[in-house]
């Protein structure tokens, strides 16, 4: 499911100063934080300088899930590479064609989706659904009513698990 952490973010992006102007927020404790987590999980990540419009990277994800469901976990991983590694701005459709090209999908499909924004109203459906859900950040667990919010560590979600008598499997 997609949600929209910034939807308000135009689509050349906006500085993380300008994201958080105003608000008592410390970014580069917050770096420290995520890159000490994603550090410990084997995860790379870089320090992003700028946040990004991700609406149409979503809707791309929602067309690779859709038409291309084997390689669409490339196409997830591709943007998470290009946003959170490379700090790039994927809005753009280069950077969004890069992604499906290197999945080894069909460009001219995804250009076509992406021109015609054939996936607008499904992403518009999960963004419905996280509000629903009262979703407020990614990622967001949700079981049976309840939810774990944030990156965390993999205990927590064991305990999370637990707490809601989730069998485990094999």
């Amino acid at each position: 499911m997609h949600f929209p952490l910034h939807p308000e973010t135009p689509m050349e992006g906006r500085s993380l100063e300008q994201l958080f102007a105003g608000r008592d927020y410390d970014i580069d404790a917050s770096y420290q934080r995520m890159k000490a987590l994603m550090d410990a999980e084997g995860l790379p990540y870089s320090r992003r300088t700028h946040t990004y419009n991700s609406r149409p990277a979503q809707e791309i994800g929602k067309w690779a899930a859709a038409e291309h469901p084997e390689q669409a976990e490339a196409v997830d991983n591709g943007f998470y590479h290009a946003y959170f590694v490379d700090g790039r701005n994927i809005a753009e459709d280069e950077v969004i064609l890069d992604v499906v090209r290197a999945a080894g999908l069909p460009e001219d499909k995804a250009k076509a989706a992406l021109t015609q924004r054939s996936y607008k109203d499904a992403v518009d459906k999960d963004w419905a659904k996280s509000r629903q859900y009262g979703v407020t950040g990614v990622p967001t667990y949700v079981w049976k009513g309840y939810g774990v919010v944030g990156a965390q560590p993999y205990e927590a979600l064991v305990q999370f698990m637990e707490k809601l008598e989730v069998p485990a499997k094999g």
